[in-house]
């Protein structure tokens, strides 16, 4: 079954399509590969960046799950995020050293060794209490429910965090991760620096001119699976702070994502497709791209002008949505960020 490989809201985006994929009867797994030489912006490595002061946590503290449960953590010295947003969270505000495991979609560098325990997007319940978390946070697409309750049942603090869908739910979740982790300063110091890159980023767009006009597409060819984005995709945030028309719901797109008609695509007339770039090594590249119908006769298809961001960062909503932001920049307008 097709899934995104990576980034916070990967997992509520995998939902998602996991839905259509099911309604459409697809069970073929997406690809993996690099992305494709020369199409998107050039490769950055995958790291996170921690605060240059590791915190110390200052708990026990109590707060609201997103679940509505109220969790009391004594302690973060054993950390079992189970998204790769929370782990990009809880890695940048200097509390690596104490995450044991990590989610498929923690596909940074500082993460790669560690245990996984999820299969494909599913958790594991067996897996998370064999490390003997003293802290597990997951979001409100973490699941299956069994495994959340079982978790829970063995006595151990599960915080459950709110998705992230646009920019301002960045400063939000680095406050709960942070509050959750006893690091309340530690997050206030990352919102502020978080939000300095962004305004940094953002300096770099065109003060005038036609706004493009761009298409988020999800794609896995080896699963024939080809969505555009629509109101609750998870892109227009970005999209609109790179200065650009997210071209879904301006069409009419409501759902999150819908599959790829001739008629969507005309309809959306985009200068650009925005897409994740396993998904466009799964078609082949640009030129597997142009080859679905109606992409070739959009005036991005006709330009060949693809903007691809890495997986594992696009939909974070996190530490690192400055870069994301800059590329986004850089591929639309030519600029260097």
């Amino acid at each position: 079954m097709p899934t995104p490989a990576a980034s916070t809201r990967v997992s509520r985006l995998a939902l998602a399509v996991t839905s259509l994929v099911l309604a459409l009867g697809v069970t073929a797994c997406g690809g993996t590969a690099a992305p494709t030489p020369g199409a998107g912006a050039p490769a950055v490595p995958d790291r996170v960046e921690p605060l240059a002061q590791t915190p110390v946590p200052a708990l026990p503290a109590t707060l609201a799950s997103a679940d509505g449960a109220q969790v009391t953590i004594a302690s973060a010295d054993r950390v079992v995020p189970l998204t790769g947003g929370l782990s990009e969270i809880v890695y940048t505000l200097g509390l690596g050293p104490k995450v044991v495991a990590r989610d498929i979609t923690a596909t940074f560098e500082q993460a790669a060794d560690l245990p996984v325990v999820t299969r494909g997007h599913d958790v594991s319940a067996e897996s998370v209490l064999s490390l003997r978390p003293t802290l597990v946070l997951a979001e409100t697409t973490s699941g299956p429910a069994e495994a959340i309750r079982q978790i829970r049942d063995a006595g151990i603090p599960l915080l459950v965090v709110a998705p992230a869908k646009s920019l301002d739910d960045v400063a939000k979740r680095t406050d709960t991760v942070a509050a959750a982790l006893g690091v309340k300063d530690a997050g206030t110091q990352l919102n502020q620096r978080t939000a300095e890159r962004i305004a940094a980023a953002r300096k770099d767009l065109p003060a005038s001119g036609k706004k493009p006009r761009v298409a988020f597409l999800y794609l896995r060819g080896t699963a024939s699976v080809y969505l555009m984005g629509g109101s609750d995709s998870g892109a227009g945030s970005l999209l609109e702070a790179a200065g650009a028309v997210d071209t879904g719901p301006e069409s009419g797109l409501g759902k999150d994502f819908t599959p790829i008609t001739s008629e969507a695509l005309a309809a959306a007339a985009p200068d650009a497709i925005l897409v994740m770039s396993k998904g466009l090594e799964s078609v082949g590249g640009v030129e597997g791209l142009v080859k679905i119908p109606g992409v070739a006769q959009t005036p991005a298809g006709m330009d060949r002008r693809v903007v691809s961001v890495d997986d594992g960062v696009l939909l974070n909503y996190g530490p690192r949505t400055d870069q994301v932001l800059a590329s986004l920049i850089t591929q639309l307008y030519g600029k260097a960020s």
